[in-house]
């Protein structure tokens, strides 16, 4: 069989088994087989179990923290460069370090920045992921990103709720894009909250921009970390006299107390993908698969088919 012909290899970094067995069962393969070495200070070494000689390989990985995440993700990049595979390309759900994307005070990292240039060294030919906190983060590999849209998944359900009177919302002004790509697909209103932090995860204060009175609200973010933003939103939207708020998060980041905070929010619920896996079960949050998207986006890939037809907006 001629190597361009040779069906790929799907292989599960260890923090995102769960999600890359229902991509690879979506995409209508099996996870091939991986073991991880562990030493006693922590260190830890994985390796492919079969070949992967000339072959495309997706290597599924969210890198939320800890640091191994990443870590594990970087090594099979490199395993898979070494073992002369074809093709590596890293499926990356979620997109970690991805705040840090900007010199925003003096004597900072651009994390980002950083990270890319680290999967490109590894030996990653591409790279595919979804909602990134900042769209400019693209531009910071010299290889093909494919960069998918929650929005795929999340329109369908929001449409199956059938809503009156709904609205949009972003929880700040850099969301702004996102809520109206929502809106205008749904046909909706817009409000905006504008907030100022006294320091991270730490809102100072927050006003509303539009009317909500009488409205079904979903606030759309692209993650969300401690909740505070969201169930400060949702309070403040309810106090404006909304009929109810929802929220839309495509990353459950869920840290400190979120899940607790989520559980006795005025929100009645929270959306969010499975680029994460829960910590924990909560009646108020809703998980929506990714697995399929990343499937059919796969599959593209490989035959070298445009992706365009799964953006709904």
């Amino acid at each position: 069989m001629a190597t361009n012909q040779l069906s790929p290899k799907v292989f599960a970094c260890s923090q995102s088994v769960e999600l890359a067995e229902e991509i690879a069962n979506a995409y209508g393969t099996e996870l091939g087989k991986l073991t991880t070495t562990h030493f006693s200070d922590g260190e830890f070494q994985p390796a492919f179990e079969e070949s992967v000689r000339g072959r495309r390989v997706f290597l599924i990985g969210s890198t939320f923290p800890s640091t191994d995440n990443l870590m594990e993700m970087l090594l099979m990049c490199d395993a898979a460069k070494r073992a002369s595979a074809r093709h590596i390309t890293a499926v990356m759900p979620y997109f970690g370090w991805a705040r840090q994307d900007r010199k925003d005070k003096p004597r900072v990292a651009i994390g980002a920045k950083l990270v890319a240039k680290l999967l490109e060294a590894a030996g990653a030919t591409r790279i595919m992921t979804m909602d990134l906190h900042a769209d400019q983060i693209q531009g910071f590999f010299e290889k093909p990103v494919d960069h998918l849209f929650a929005s795929t998944i999340f329109l369908p359900y929001v449409e199956s709720l059938e809503l009156d009177n709904l609205t949009i919302a972003s929880p700040d002004m850099g969301g702004s894009k996102r809520a109206y790509a929502y809106s205008k697909y749904l046909e909706s209103d817009v409000v905006i909250c504008y907030k100022q932090r006294q320091k991270a995860n730490v809102i100072a204060h927050m006003e509303l921009i539009g009317e909500v009175e009488g409205k079904s609200v979903i606030l759309v973010d692209d993650m969300i970390d401690t909740g505070g933003t969201l169930t400060k939103a949702a309070d403040l939207m309810m106090e404006r006299g909304a009929k109810s708020v929802r929220a839309i998060c495509t990353h459950p980041i869920l840290s400190g107390n979120a899940y607790e905070r989520i559980q006795n929010s005025q929100l009645t619920e929270l959306i969010v993908s499975d680029t994460i896996p829960l910590k924990k079960s909560v009646s108020k949050i809703k998980v929506v698969s990714c697995a399929t998207l990343f499937a059919d986006v796969m599959h593209k890939v490989q035959d070298n088919t445009s992706i365009s037809d799964q953006f709904l907006m």
